[in-house]
């Protein structure tokens, strides 16, 4: 007798295959077609074309910027060129643009009255409430000054003085309107080694002194001018300027290397970066305080206060490139030839649950079979023994190996 093979050894070396069964139904048919066209659609349109999974992509863009204002205005009586209302100076991609200022000169070091409401009094006590306030012009003293008609009722301060009022609406500087920014932004792709800048290098300058950016007609000049800044996102200039603002200018970089690189190429997007306060009463605008110092010839330290209401531009770079990659593409590939098969599962949940012949396609696709071990009366033939497994949640079902019996052990 042949030696017997252990069960567990026998269930290992089986292959299984599952069952197929042929439905001749027009209207599962054309949903089968369907939803294969679909999912072969969305691959194609979406993964490959839209998303480029076929490219391996580089998201870790390295940037340079360097700005540079330009434009003459008229503040408070005094022409202004750009070291007066550009700050800070040194060109970087944030910067802010003085639009308006309140001036308060000539201080020294010393005590007066406040000028702010919040710190109007009758009695010293009503200051002495505000001892450690850090919303005033100085430090409170705790004293109610009730000497003579210009200091009467308020609260004194000990610090720079006079105190600044700030309640004064200046005019502010229209022409700033036409002032220019120009931006010169460099970039690099380290994965694929790849330098490019925000215009062509046969630009000349002729060009660059006398063009302004737009989207259509001069879409590679990088000189923006203030107020098409504010026209494209809507702003009126003059509402800006009462309260000031923050303004973003995007240049985003979203190259296909697969192409020549000639074609990477920035857009340019313009955003208010602080509409979400526009209408907020608590904290509106833009504004910021400065100070220049000198001294007197009596040698008194004096200095001059600026409160300065200004446009303030955030230039922020992004962007990714991409290149077609084996990898990338085979992995997407193998999912759109897999993903294909979702349709068959589609149409067998219609067919199991929603269709009218469901009984007869469960009785076709799932069989439930018994074990049968038949013999041969003839010595001369072999005997074999057939095991069928029964399966109900698959669908499939295996066939039993072949034993080969000798004629001597009939």
């Amino acid at each position: 007798m042949a030696p017997r093979v252990p069960n567990f050894i026998a269930d290992f070396f089986v292959y299984e295959t599952a069952k197929s069964v042929v439905v001749k139904s027009w209207t599962v048919g054309i949903i089968n077609r369907v939803v294969q066209l679909l999912i072969i659609l969305y691959f194609i349109g979406w993964v490959f074309m839209h998303e480029k999974g076929h490219q391996q992509r580089d998201t870790g863009i390295e940037s340079a910027v360097m700005t540079k204002v330009k434009g003459l205005g008229k503040l408070n009586n005094h022409v202004m060129d750009v070291a007066d209302y550009v700050v800070p100076s040194q060109g970087g991609s944030s910067f802010s643009i003085i639009t308006s200022m309140v001036i308060t000169a000539n201080q020294t070091q010393g005590r007066c009255p406040e000028t702010d409401s919040k710190f109007k009094c009758t009695t010293d006590d009503d200051c002495i409430k505000n001892l450690g306030s850090n919303l005033g012009n100085g430090i409170i003293t705790g004293m109610c000054l009730n000497s003579t008609n210009d200091t009467k009722g308020w609260c004194e301060i000990e610090g720079w003085c006079p105190a600044e009022d700030d309640n004064i609406s200046p005019k502010p500087m229209n022409e700033a309107e036409n002032f220019t920014i120009f931006i010169k932004n460099s970039i690099r792709f380290p994965l694929f080694n790849v330098t490019r800048g925000n215009f062509p290098s046969s630009l000349n300058q002729f060009y660059i002194q006398s063009c302004h950016y737009d989207p259509v007609d001069n879409p590679f000049c990088p000189v923006f001018k203030v107020g098409d800044i504010l026209r494209h996102i809507n702003q009126s200039f003059y509402d800006i300027t009462e309260k000031g603002g923050e303004i973003g200018i995007n240049i985003n970089w979203k190259c296909n290397l697969d192409y020549n690189v000639n074609y990477c190429n920035p857009s340019y997007f313009f955003t208010r970066l602080d509409a979400a306060f526009e209408n907020s009463n608590a904290s509106k605008g833009y504004n910021f305080r400065f100070a220049k110092y000198y001294q007197s010839e009596d040698g008194t330290e004096r200095r001059m206060l600026h409160k300065a209401k200004a446009i303030r531009f955030e230039i922020i770079v992004s962007g990714n490139a991409g290149k077609f990659k084996t990898v990338p593409f085979l992995i997407n590939l193998v999912a759109a030839l897999t993903s294909v098969g979702l349709a068959t599962v589609f149409c067998d949940i219609i067919l199991l649950n929603f269709d009218k012949g469901a009984d007869e396609y469960k009785a076709k696709k799932f069989e439930e079979v018994s074990a049968v071990v038949p013999e041969s009366a003839n010595n001369s033939q072999m005997s074999s023994k057939a095991l069928e497994k029964s399966s109900n949640d698959s669908g499939t079902f295996s066939i039993g190996r072949l034993e080969t019996h000798s004629p001597s052990n009939q």
